[in-house]
């Protein structure tokens, strides 16, 4: 039953619809999360009695670097699908989720090395976290340049899966990379069973910001799936009548 229900769900039409029912809710969510988490983050959190107002873009790069390895994750799960079940919503899921996740490597990246010249006394240096996080961008690049080279659809989700499935494990190296070498990278600002270090005036907007970044991961992949079944689909009767009832509403406004 539960199976059946799995391929209902990944029908291109069934998935366009609770897509489009689920947009408007994930962007209002986001916005209203990141708006109140950034705000309250940048402007009326105290400062670290260390690091001073530096401490305050963590509240962009610890989202953007969590996202960043769970939308990898995604990539790879979703890469599986793909190549046993041969389910064409999962090769279009990690089509559409690798340049988000690209973008949210780039965007640790270059937040964490903001923080660190303050804090390190530098811009980059070597460390296991932050050269294992570069080689994440490297795998996000290499999985869209491998989508775009192959023109055969099928050959090119096939080679796709197979490089997010073989990459994601340096997930547990970018995860463990601090407590298995010596890095002036810091430890994970939370764990589970633990209470935060920080005070809860400096880790609540956190928790605001961090499914904020999740939510609006959401909206946006789920908005390019549905562009990409559209352009994917486009010859086909639901597809056609799609467009048609996009076009009324537009006239209608």
């Amino acid at each position: 039953m539960s199976w059946a229900w799995f391929h209902r769900l990944a029908s291109p039409p069934r998935f366009f619809a609770l897509a489009g029912r689920c947009l408007p809710w994930l962007g209002g969510l986001a916005a209203l999360l990141l708006l109140v988490g950034i705000v309250w983050g940048l402007a009326f959190a105290p400062p670290d009695y260390q690091q001073g107002d530096s401490v305050r873009i963590l509240y962009i790069h610890v989202p953007a670097a969590m996202l960043a390895q769970s939308c990898y994750l995604l990539l790879a799960v979703a890469g599986v699908v793909s190549l046993v079940w041969k389910l064409k919503l999962a090769d279009l899921a990690l089509h559409c989720a690798a340049p988000i996740g690209a973008s949210m490597t780039a965007l640790a990246l270059i937040t964490g090395s903001i923080w660190g010249k303050p804090t390190w006394g530098t811009w980059w240096v070597w460390d296991a976290r932050l050269t294992s996080m570069l080689i994440l961008l490297f795998l996000y690049a290499g999985v869209i340049a491998l989508g775009q080279a192959l023109n055969n659809r099928e050959s090119a989700a096939k080679a796709c899966a197979v490089l997010a499935v073989v990459g994601v494990v340096n997930l547990p190296i970018i995860k463990y990379s601090v407590v298995w070498w010596s890095t002036l990278h810091q430890g994970a600002t939370f764990t589970l069973g633990a209470r935060p270090a920080m005070p809860a005036e400096m880790w609540a907007p956190l928790a605001l910001t961090v499914p904020g970044f999740y939510c609006f991961f959401g909206f946006v992949l789920l908005l390019r799936m549905r562009y990409e079944l559209l352009a994917r689909e486009g010859r086909s009767q639901w597809a056609r009548a799609a467009l048609q009832t996009a076009m009324a509403r537009e006239d209608a406004r």
